[in-house]
């Protein structure tokens, strides 16, 4: 059964899918997403998923797809596909192939970012790795199963969703469909969320904390330093200690290397900024800027509060901070004047550690050596706050991707249609896999 069902779903076929992502780049300059200037119109996208599955629908009375566009704003869909299987509540499901895509400057590019070209095995666009290319990839897999019409017992579902790269505006994409209880089903089996890299399962993913560090000293004459407070040496201090404190009590983490985490847990600056001035005036106010990135061992809460406990001490003891040079100072005792530090942070997400022991971890374990030849699970600190939200909601979730980490986000993004071949072939495994259960 599981043999024949493979020959019946073969493998890519290139043609169909190279067509599909082309239409699919073709669209990428309106699916940017960094609102207010760029809100993505995914139905745009929508649009060319249906006109390749709608032959095979139910709705069309061609096939066995049962397709429900979803779309919580005008022009910004969603789309759940499903191919029924035989037994109620067998199912497997691969969600997260979103629709919207990261923002990209021409006149950065080598090639132009919206429309598909080829250099041999490498699809280039924005939207090739992350994520159009999963979009494309699995409307191929849902279409060669309305075409083929094996008998599964396992319904095969798919959900293209809107919104991954940006949740500024709310309630447009995944979440609501959670929230609707419209996926709900999904939890009888494993959900694959199609959307990281390099062709392994991806186990392991970070928090983000992003915090902003606001110093207030006193501005004077650089040449009178004595009675100044300078709020750029008590914010490279101040933080130094914040960030000693933090390594002391989030240290690498005993399961960090169980699930092959590249980094441990990092606190660390990104920006600087400060209200300008001339080259002969001490600054008296400035703003550091960056991310707490946190392993999923670690609660994001209880990170907050503890950096907001190093602040206050270090606000109660601003004597014993470190200085730089002897009229360096922090308290101008004769003018009442203490320099401080005040604390904020922006939305925070708390990462994720899929479950290790799960049927679908072993099933893509399985499928991805049999088909690239070796597999080895990884983790990193960046985030996908959407799986972690399923996780809690009681999916088993799992994730993997079929594009490059190395350009992902990037200038000059591409892929390989060899990799997203073998995308295609894992699919197939772990469907055939599901179903000897």
């Amino acid at each position: 059964m599981a043999s024949s069902m493979i020959e019946s779903l073969g493998s890519l076929n290139k043609d169909s899918f190279v067509s599909l992502l082309s239409k699919l780049i073709g669209e990428s300059k309106f699916v940017q997403n960094n609102p207010p200037e760029l809100i993505p119109q995914e139905d745009r996208i929508v649009n060319h998923v249906l006109d390749s599955l709608r032959p095979y629908s139910t709705e069309s009375g061609g096939g066995p797809l049962v397709i429900n566009h979803v779309a919580y704003h005008s022009g910004r869909g969603n789309l759940i596909v499903e191919y029924p299987g035989s037994v109620p509540g067998k199912i497997v499901s691969f969600v997260g192939m979103h629709m919207d895509v990261v923002t990209a400057n021409p006149d950065e590019w080598e090639f132009d970012p919206f429309s598909l070209s080829i250099d041999g095995d490498k699809l280039r666009g924005r939207g090739t790795t992350d994520c159009l290319g999963h979009v494309a990839l699995v409307t191929e897999l849902m279409k060669r199963l309305g075409e083929t019409k094996p008998a599964l017992r396992s319904s095969v579902v798919a959900v293209f969703i809107a919104s991954e790269e940006n949740s500024s505006i709310p309630g447009v994409g995944v979440d609501m469909l959670v929230k609707d209880k419209l996926l709900d089903k999904l939890k009888a089996g494993p959900l694959f969320w199609i959307d990281t890299a390099d062709k392994q399962p991806c186990i392991g993913t970070g928090g983000m904390i992003p915090w902003k560090l606001h110093v207030t000293g006193k501005l004077f004459h650089s040449g009178l330093a004595h009675k100044a407070i300078n709020a750029m040496e008590l914010g490279m201090e101040g933080l130094k200690e914040i960030q000693s404190r933090f390594y002391r009590d989030f240290p690498p983490h005993e399961q960090e290397k169980v699930y092959g985490f590249a980094t441990p847990s990092t606190m660390k600056p990104t920006q600087w900024s400060y209200p300008g001035g001339g080259i002969n005036q001490i600054p008296g106010d400035c703003t550091v800027s960056g991310d707490v990135r946190l392993t999923p061992f670690y609660d994001v809460k209880e990170v907050m509060k503890k950096l907001q406990e190093y602040v206050d001490d270090i606000n109660a003891n601003i004597e014993k901070l470190a200085t730089r040079g002897p009229v360096s100072k922090y308290v101008l005792p004769e003018e009442n004047l203490r320099g401080r530090l005040t604390l904020s942070f922006d939305e925070a997400s708390a990462g994720v550690a899929c479950n290790l022991d799960s049927r679908g971890f072993h099933v893509l374990c399985k499928a991805t050596e049999e088909v690239v030849g070796h597999v080895k699970p990884y983790s990193i600190t960046g985030t996908l706050p959407l799986i972690r939200d399923l996780k809690d909601e009681g999916f088993d979730v799992q994730t993997s991707g079929y594009g490059l980490m190395a350009t992902y986000h990037a200038k000059n993004e591409y892929c390989l249609l060899s990799d997203m071949c073998q995308g295609f072939d894992v699919f197939v495994k772990i469907i055939s896999q599901l179903e000897q259960d």
